[in-house]
């Protein structure tokens, strides 16, 4: 994603999942043709997006507490970044660019921090899958690369073709795959967010196509793969089709993304799409049901290439039919047998005030969140 409702009673909201079910256990999470698995059993993956939980500040308590939040919904499993680029050091951050020289921040403020964020989720029997750069401009991204090593303005798509700029994000991937490579807290590593061949800028090149990324995602989880055997490795997309002769821009390529080929990859283990059909314009015949037919086509997927495949964001604002709009697709993904799924995003009433709101979020104790305990419940007993 780039960027106080009525009571509702749920049958099974009464579930409770007040403290992780389990302690967790050492093995690492494993693809197993559609499903995921955890010590041969299945491993349900229900959860939340967390990006904030490691930029903003918080004390070790505020992590504990946040990943206990989500635990509380059967939560399993959390997206964060693993990202956070600058030019001048303030805050948290991961990395700093001196002009073209990038520095990799070990400290208090940056993977120290990040040790921290591990040891929370670890402690609520939550895995981790971590975004390790963004489309986006939002915390950095792939626009810092490409200014900072070619000159500011270049195309934003460099990012996936301009070899500098290749080997630095692999330098930077590198040191954080070597420093949690025997960590099995986390699930897997996410190439990017939402990868397309234009980002917050115009600038392109205008030679992006679905095969400049397929090829640069190809390079990039090679080389995971070659340091790292233990964990698995996704791309992070929205899940856009390259379909013939479509002129719809989510299946005509038209975005640089092709989700069968990339899916299709063998250092890809899972596939990865997102689902915000107003920020899309697609409403027609409703936002509701256009998303119910995305979750569809994106497990017809899952079939064909035999891998998990996971919806790990949608959204829909409080005053678009929120609730009905969930209910909706929790049911599709279940009952379709989509691998898992995670909801864009989590929130908590820490000590020191709620966590990032930027429209989508859900605070427990409110309709959406006892949706989510009922709707982990019914993935795990078809799990």
């Amino acid at each position: 994603m780039k960027l106080k409702a009525i009571l509702l009673t749920l049958a099974s909201a009464t579930v409770s999942f007040s403290k992780p079910m389990a302690r967790q256990s050492t093995s690492f999470v494993e693809a197993d043709g559609q499903s995921f698995t955890l010590d041969g059993q299945p491993y349900t993956v229900f959860g939340s997006n967390s990006y904030w939980v490691g930029l903003t500040g918080l004390t070790t308590d505020e992590m504990d507490d946040t990943f206990n939040d989500i635990a509380k919904t059967g939560g399993t499993t959390v997206r964060t970044w693993g990202f956070n680029e600058v030019t001048s050091a303030s805050s948290d951050y991961y990395q700093l660019w001196n002009g073209s020289t990038p520095t990799i921040n070990y400290g208090s403020t940056g993977l120290g921090n990040f040790d921290h964020v591990v040891a929370a989720a670890k402690a609520n029997n939550i895995r981790l899958i971590v975004t390790l750069t963004n489309n986006w401009s939002d915390y950095g991204g792939m626009d810092v690369y490409v200014n900072q090593i070619l000159g500011e303005g270049q195309p934003h798509d460099y990012f996936y073709s301009n070899p500098e700029v290749i080997a630095a994000f692999q330098n930077y991937v590198k040191v954080w795959v070597e420093r949690y490579v025997e960590e099995p807290t986390i699930f897997g590593w996410e190439l990017a967010n939402e990868p397309r061949c234009t980002g917050s800028t115009s600038a392109t090149s205008g030679t992006c196509t679905t095969t400049t990324i397929t090829d640069w995602v190809k390079t990039m989880s090679g080389y995971i793969k070659s340091l790292d055997s233990n964990h698995l490795v996704g791309l992070g997309d929205e899940g856009w089709f390259n379909l013939p002769n479509s002129t719809d821009f989510a299946c005509d390529g038209s975005q640089g993304i092709d989700f069968d080929a990339n899916l299709a990859i063998d250092t890809i283990d899972f596939g990865t799409f997102h689902l915000y059909p107003y920020s899309w314009g697609k409403e027609t015949p409703s936002a509701m049901v256009w998303g119910q037919e995305w979750i569809e086509n994106h497990r017809n997927s899952q079939v064909a290439f035999n891998k998990p495949v996971l919806m790990e964001e949608f959204g829909v604002l409080a005053d678009q039919n929120q609730i009905t709009t969930y209910e909706n697709w929790y049911s599709t993904v279940i009952d379709s047998g989509l691998s898992g799924v995670l909801i864009w995003q989590a929130g908590s009433n820490l000590t020191s005030g709620p966590t990032p709101n930027d429209g989508f979020t859900i605070y427990p104790d409110t309709p959406v969140y006892y949706l989510e305990e009922q709707s982990s419940a019914r993935l795990r007993a078809k799990n």
